[in-house]
């Protein structure tokens, strides 16, 4: 399982440089206004539908955007099913842990939006995407920010192209930097979006290393609330199976809030690449900031998911729009 994990008020048009080839697409809040003027209520009324039949949604879709733009850029390319001769990105280790509610939230609101004689085939799936992630972080109480729109959609999807692109539970800050970095995300941008821990679930099997066998030396990591090793055993007995889910957020788990970082001062923090970021003196200055201030991190986070929504954007020469979100078609 990857880590998951994923605006203030910038100019209404970027021009947004992405991989060396300097393909450029341009992004605009306004992009659709013409085309699919409704598409953001669309949206926002499938997921809050969505929302409504269960919460694993909310989790599920922020954790989709995040694994999407960091594998080969926010272009939906994440929700190409694999073919006889494809194996695709959701088929990688890393990726088929998200769960269905993040795919599903995504093609409900496509469905709404064809339902719609203006919008139909109009709207990329990865801009839906972008949208509902949007969506689903306001309905989980954390802020709402204005998204830029113009993506197109992937026209590659390989699982191989997942490997190492991904962080995973037990990185440390140079690592998780160094990924960030390569998508031209800062350490501030990569703790903000770490934050999105405050919500959702992880599976036991992700934390066995850490409540029962961590080194020679000690059973249990050191840099865990004991209280919190404790109660993290009982909800993952040795024998368990690793796919049990555990709350990412002991105290708020369904709240988006600075929780997050309050408890990573207390050693709560679920992952070892969670907590690595109050040990580590470079970032704990700023989880520190962030704890006291909730309006602050909301800035931070809004500004680091803009700067991830811009990841990698196709354009109409190396993408398309998809009619089926999980075909290249």
């Amino acid at each position: 399982m990857g880590r998951f994990g994923m605006v203030l008020v910038l100019a209404l048009c970027l021009t947004i440089s992405v991989f060396p080839d300097t393909t450029t697409a341009q992004l605009s809040r306004g992009f659709y206004s013409k085309t699919c003027p409704n598409v953001e209520q669309i949206v926002r009324n499938a997921v809050q539908k969505k929302v409504r039949q269960t919460f694993v949604t909310i989790p599920a879709t922020l954790r989709l955007f995040f694994h999407d733009c960091f594998v080969n850029g926010c272009d939906a390319s994440v929700m190409i099913q694999s073919t006889p001769t494809n194996k695709a990105e959701k088929d990688h280790p890393d990726n088929i842990s998200l769960a269905g509610d993040g795919f599903d939230v995504v093609i409900q609101a496509k469905k709404a939006l064809d339902a719609n004689p203006r919008c139909k085939n109009k709207v990329s799936c990865a801009d839906i995407l972008t949208l509902a992630t949007r969506d689903v972080v306001v309905a989980a109480g954390g802020p709402s920010y204005e998204v830029e729109l113009g993506r197109f959609d992937g026209l590659v999807s390989t699982a191989s192209s997942v490997e190492g692109n991904l962080p995973g539970p037990s990185d440390n800050v140079d690592k998780l930097n160094a990924l960030f970095k390569k998508n031209k995300l800062t350490q501030e941008d990569m703790i903000a979006l770490s934050a999105a821990h405050t919500l959702g679930f992880a599976h036991c099997g992700k934390v066995f290393k850490r409540i029962y066998n961590f080194n020679g030396i000690n059973s249990v990591d050191p840099s865990l609330n004991k209280a919190y090793a404790i109660e993290l055993q009982k909800a993952c007995p040795k024998n368990v199976d690793p796919r049990i889910a555990i709350n990412m957020d002991p105290v708020t788990p369904k709240t988006f809030d600075n929780t997050y970082f309050k408890n990573l001062q207390q050693g709560k923090g679920l992952f070892t690449s969670d907590q690595v970021l109050f040990t580590d003196g470079r970032s704990r200055p700023t989880v520190n900031a962030w704890a006291s201030n909730s309006t602050a991190f909301n800035r931070a986070f809004v500004t680091a998911m803009t700067k991830l929504g811009r990841v990698g954007v196709k354009n109409s020469r190396n993408g398309n729009i998809r009619r089926d979100c999980g075909a290249f078609n």
